[in-house]
């Protein structure tokens, strides 16, 4: 079986970093479910069963975290010892806030007028300032290893994708 002790990196025969190759994740994670799933251990013991369930409960808890950008940052972080501070740290830079004061009023505006073109606008580009975070945390776990920057960006794409939230929400409602 496999070992317990490797952290989630290890187990799908990764290097640690926040960019992966996703293509060798997911083909390891097919690997590993295919030796761990509980049905090829039906016709075996109390202990093997559970033992089964049990790595196949951890990988697939290991990569849904390794396969998000915001979850594997998260991670990184809290396998080099740096608390994110989503849930304590809430200072934010006045710029930062002021775009998020300027995001939620975009798309209260473009809910308010059921403007699906609008909302569909705001989507994109918020997908495509994300991306450029992602791009940011890359250099900041990375390359540079600056993990206090990391948790502040990790804390600001927490932001972000409450944003995209309410924007998939309200266009899921206005298709109703």
């Amino acid at each position: 079986m496999l070992d317990f002790n490797q952290n989630h990196f290890e187990l799908f025969g990764l290097a640690p970093a926040f960019s992966i190759d996703l293509t060798q994740l997911e083909q390891s994670y097919r690997d590993i479910q295919a030796q761990v799933h509980p049905d090829k251990h039906a016709h075996l013991g109390d202990v093997e069963r559970r033992l089964a369930m049990q790595w196949a409960t951890h990988t697939n808890e290991a990569y849904q975290t390794l396969r998000q950008p915001l979850s594997r940052a998260r991670y990184l972080l809290q396998s080099n010892g740096v608390d994110s501070g989503e849930e304590t740290n809430t200072a934010m830079s006045p710029a930062f806030l002021m775009e998020q004061m300027e995001w939620r009023e975009a798309i209260g505006e473009a809910k308010a007028a059921e403007a699906v073109e609008d909302l569909e606008r705001l989507a994109a580009r918020l997908r495509q300032e994300m991306q450029q975070r992602h791009e940011g945390l890359r250099v900041s776990l990375d390359e540079k290893r600056d993990f206090g920057r990391a948790a502040e960006q990790v804390r600001e794409l927490k932001f972000m994708e409450k944003l995209r939230e309410e924007i998939l929400h309200a266009l899921e409602a206005l298709e109703d």
